[in-house]
């Protein structure tokens, strides 16, 4: 894939100083930025007071009941609404959720059980659902352009694509149809599968237990669309996890880390050039770089606190931010660092613990912890901080100790063995892939090898069951996402993994100025299916690519 074009230098001052450094300079640039805790993306302020942090108790995200269990398969409802929700203490806020909740409803699925979950569409603007993570069929994968439309929007014509249809109604400045009345130029996807009000999202569940999510990946519109509140968890479970005797039932806590920020009125505050997000693509030119907000949400609570025994817990982190990168550590009120002892990652359980002092996380990134607050005294409390925020957004949460307990949970020293041994003298071929800057249809976008994404080209082909290296650069900071096949991380910079790339992951966090080696078998299903950069802003404005599996 070729290099991106040129800058202009007013070009590159309208995407912000580190991004306009970076691109002007090179990669030497980015480099010294890594070094210190750089963010890629600007600052969302909120107009209306904010609450004290560590008042509010944290959610759990209600686990979804299935509607008929008959046949082998497990059968979901999930229905797509706006809803008045109080995500800051006695205010009402406006959002885009699955089953009325924020996050939705949690699926809990077993390996080897297949599960439909049928999906109803009652938004103002089309959707598509993804399941991050899972070893989906093309079909179910949540293609970009593979929408559920809402009740009255424009039919496709018949003979003709639904996304044909759709391009045909171009809007202005020369956009497009795609993900509605208009899109990216030139984006026809004739490959595109749409259907009206609901749609079947059908999962074999054959994968190793872990914490997925899904989300809304609707082309052009993921970022606003998340940022209102499509997300929701899915665990896939086994019996081989479940007899290694880890933290369980209360002492297993989920946590869905997300920033936001709200007007004046209580309202979700996002820089979308169109707030109906119908017409076009995009945000206000501060925040190309990605958004970011000044609120830490965790299960949809402002800096919550959640109420624990001294006892070993097993914690489910996600970072569904849209931009925002973590830094977490876990100190008490006296200053003492926990140890965060990581048993898993994006793909399921490592084949060995891994002790952090602190650990980073990227937008889709997920870890599995272990944090032992048995030597906290009862009353005593545990911070949950961000080392990369600043101000209010370097809390995230905390525990409260409230009672000793007995605990009979513990850590085996091996925790997985079916961890997949690729080596690189494996690989079919080496393929390299720069993520950058760069302009799109005469305006700003991110590109994958100097070129934006287009949904009607392939750009990579590769043979079912091959395995290959694939070298990834970046200018900024890019978390880089892998669709249906998880890998493992061979190098960074020419060295050694870092001690969090361990296991099986589907995401990893790019730092500026940095490459990566990666390494995966393309096995599962032949069809076609996507990478891209999971600053969701970077995937709306073209960092995003076309893989074609067969």
């Amino acid at each position: 894939m070729s290099e991106n074009p040129g800058m202009t230098r007013r070009q590159l001052l309208g995407i912000g100083g580190t991004l306009a450094l970076t691109a002007a300079t090179g990669l030497s640039t980015a480099a010294a930025l890594s070094r210190r805790p750089a963010a890629t993306g600007a600052e969302l302020r909120s107009a209306i007071p904010l609450p004290p942090a560590f008042r509010t108790p944290l959610p759990l995200p209600p686990v979804l009941k299935p509607v008929s269990t008959s046949g082998g398969v497990d059968r979901y409802e999930v229905t797509q609404r706006e809803v008045k929700m109080e995500i800051l203490p006695g205010v009402r806020t406006p959002m885009w959720t699955y089953e009325g909740t924020f996050p939705g409803p949690t699926i809990e699925a077993r390996r080897g059980r297949p599960i439909t979950v049928t999906h109803r569409n009652e938004l103002p603007v089309p959707t598509v659902v993804h399941l991050h993570g899972g070893r989906n069929t093309p079909t179910s994968d949540g293609y970009p352009a593979d929408l559920v439309l809402p009740e009255g929007w424009p039919n496709p014509a018949d003979g003709t694509s639904a996304m044909h249809q759709m391009a045909d109604m171009s809007g202005t400045d020369g956009m497009s149809a795609m993900s509605g009345p208009s899109g990216m130029a030139g984006m026809r996807d004739p490959r595109a599968v749409v259907t009206r009000l609901t749609r079947d999202y059908t999962f074999a569940t054959d994968q190793r237990s872990t914490m997925l999510w899904y989300h809304d990946h609707r082309m052009d519109f993921t970022a606003p669309a998340i940022w209102r509140g499509l997300a929701g968890l899915h665990f896939v479970r086994d019996d081989a996890e479940d007899a290694l005797g880890l933290p369980a039932g209360a002492r297993e806590v989920p946590l869905m880390i997300a920033d936001r920020a709200f007007d004046a009125d209580g309202k979700l505050k996002y820089p979308a050039l169109d707030p109906s997000l119908r017409d076009r693509p995009g945000v206000r030119e501060p925040y190309l770089a990605g958004v970011l907000g000044d609120v830490i949400l965790v299960n949809g609570a402002p800096w919550p606190v959640h109420e624990v025994d001294a006892a070993r817990y097993r914690l489910r982190i996600l970072n569904a931010s849209n931009a925002r990168h973590y830094e977490l550590e876990a100190v008490t009120d006296d200053g003492r660092r926990l140890d965060l002892v990581q048993i898993g990652a994006d793909q399921g359980l490592l084949a060995t613990p891994v002790t952090h002092r602190s650990l980073p996380i990227a937008p889709a990134e997920r870890y599995d912890l272990i944090v032992d607050f048995t030597d906290v005294p009862v009353g005593g409390r545990v911070r949950i901080r961000n080392r990369l925020g600043s101000g209010r957004t370097r809390d995230v949460m905390a525990f409260r100790i409230a009672r000793k307990a007995a605990d009979d949970s513990r850590i085996p020293p091996v925790l997985a063995r079916d961890m997949p041994s690729w080596h690189r003298s494996d690989a079919a071929r080496v393929r390299e892939f720069a993520f950058r800057a760069g302009r799109m249809h005469g305006r700003h976008g991110w590109l994958i090898g100097g070129r934006p994404f287009d949904p009607a080209r392939t750009d990579v082909t590769v043979n079912l069951g091959d395995v290959e290296v694939w070298r990834l650069i970046a200018d900024v900071h890019h978390p880089v996402h892998l669709h249906l096949v998880g890998f493992q991380v061979l190098s960074r910079g020419g060295r050694q993994p870092l001690a969090h790339d361990a296991g099986l992951k589907d995401t990893i966090a790019l730092r500026p100025g940095e490459s990566a080696e990666i390494i995966t078998r393309f096995d599962g299903y032949r069809g076609r299916y996507l990478f891209h950069c999971h600053n969701a802003e970077h995937e709306d404005m073209g960092m995003m690519a076309n893989l074609e599996i067969g």
